[in-house]
């Protein structure tokens, strides 16, 4: 029985061992959609130790420790990291084909050369190793990136955000390129109390008067254009909890909008309605301003709403739905191809249980004008595990190209997160290799050397403009 971390992880056939190890492993990174913190990357703080590495603002490990009982003292509590990680050790080794016990092992691999698995018993050891390396090696978070490869990395930003610490980085002899995706999802949720205030921010921001739906688009536009002017990003991303698609008159959607400014009630009805009118009129400017449009299909927030009181939100009490229904995305992309303004788009459905009938939307809407001009993003957030990734792979490839996919995110507020891309390139590998060895595939070494290199590396490079170079 192994008792030591396998350099073979997942990769059970021998051409998914070559496929890996001679084209996949040592390709660079580019992480398109995270959730780091600018203000992280331009300080650089040195690490205090790895219950900070791992703890701090990681949900996922969160929601672990609370299916444990472990109290919330060593979760989101008061408690000093190191009480957090060893509380957190001590459940690793029950994780069993848990996505965080893999991550954890590829990260004491990967930044510590740590073989071992952790456990209890050998937790404040490991923990003392690590902080020793931390200091003698100096980690920090750029450390991190640089030595994981990652040659870009998107973070995550509303439109009212000054992008200062983005604006600085850019001045910064850096190994990786920082950018920003715009995020206008505080506009669309109308429904909520703090609409009216979010206006007067964009209002101030934009320096636009916002008295009307048209003007506050004009804002977003404003902003839009800021965002690729100051970063150099062509990357939106919109979340969509609960999408239906609903017809409205320009009309409608002025009253509903006066309506929300002054907060009043709205009926479901006119909530649905201005949220389709406001993706169509987003879509429209995403495709005028060079930017992709990423729809994040499918949360189910806030669902136990003690714990966020407690708390707070995105703190591992988010949930996956399947309320929004394929027909509503398909009726936006339809709209926007009507209007000759469909821009490049990447839906990334929560429900994994469905991935195929997206799969099939998304081929619907290509066309001669752009390559994968419509596609399903890497498996999301529940979906990001080994499993999860297979699914997509083995149940996509036969209604939509898996060669022309953008590969792997993470996804992630933690900066030791990137062994994620190399768990995503394990699994590509070795299911290339299974349709070798079954006689599936026969076209050749040199056409697989090239989608591994594409679907990991060039095809996003190529679909968002990045013109990152690979050396």
């Amino acid at each position: 029985m192994k008792t030591k971390f396998d350099e073979e992880l997942f990769l059970t056939t021998k051409t998914g061992r070559e496929l890996y190890h001679k084209y996949a492993e040592n390709l660079p990174i580019i992480d398109y959609h995270c959730h780091l913190q600018p203000v992280e990357i331009y300080e650089n703080r040195e690490f205090e130790d790895l219950g900070e590495m791992w703890l701090s603002g990681d949900h996922y490990k969160w929601r672990a420790m609370r299916t444990f009982g472990i109290d919330e003292k060593y979760i989101t509590g008061d408690s000093s990291y190191h009480e957090k990680y060893l509380a957190f050790a001590r459940i690793i080794p029950y994780l069993i084909g848990n996505p965080i016990y893999v991550w954890c092992a590829l990260e004491l691999k990967r930044y510590f050369d740590i073989e071992e698995p952790l456990s209890a018993e050998n937790a404040e050891e490991v923990y003392q190793q690590t902080k020793e390396i931390i200091r003698r090696k100096h980690i920090t978070r750029r450390w991190c990136m640089e030595h994981s490869r990652v040659k870009l990395v998107s973070t995550t930003e509303d439109p009212t955000d000054d992008l200062k610490y983005h604006i600085a980085l850019k001045k910064e002899k850096m190994d990786t390129r920082v950018i920003t995706a715009f995020r206008p999802d505080k506009a669309m949720f109308l429904e909520r109390e703090d609409f009216p205030d979010y206006l007067n921010r964009l209002s101030q921001v934009s320096g636009v008067k916002i008295e009307s739906f048209d003007s506050m688009l004009d804002a977003l536009e404003i902003r839009l254009q800021f965002f690729r002017n100051a970063t150099g990003t062509t990357v939106s991303d919109d979340g969509i909890p609960h999408f239906t698609w609903v017809d409205y008159s320009d009309a409608e959607i002025r009253d509903i909008f006066d309506k929300a400014r002054k907060n009043w009630p709205l009926t479901q009805r006119e909530v649905d309605q201005y949220q389709s009118a406001f993706l169509y009129e987003m879509g429209r400017r995403y495709c005028r301003n060079g930017y992709v449009m990423q729809l994040h299909i499918g949360t189910y927030l806030d669902a136990n709403t003690t714990g966020v009181a407690r708390v707070g939100q995105s703190t591992g009490f988010d949930c996956t739905d399947d309320q929004c229904a394929v027909t509503s995305v398909g009726e936006l992309l339809n709209r926007l191809t009507i209007a000759g303004e469909l821009p490049k788009t990447i839906l990334y459905p929560l429900d994994g249980t469905k991935i195929e009938t997206w799969a099939v939307l998304a081929a619907g809407f290509c066309g001669s004008d752009t390559k994968a001009k419509v596609q399903l993003g890497a498996p999301w957030w529940f979906n990001d595990q080994v499993y999860g990734i297979r699914r997509q792979f083995e149940s996509c490839a036969n209604l939509y190209p898996v060669s022309l996919s953008v590969g792997m995110l993470t996804d992630s507020r933690s900066f030791l997160s990137y062994p994620r891309h190399e768990l995503y390139r394990r699994v590509l590998c070795d299911y290339f290799g299974d349709l070798v060895e079954r006689g599936e595939y026969f076209s050749g070494e040199e056409t697989l050397k090239q989608i591994i290199e594409d679907i990991c590396f060039n095809n996003v490079n190529e679909f968002f403009g990045f013109h990152v170079e690979q050396q």
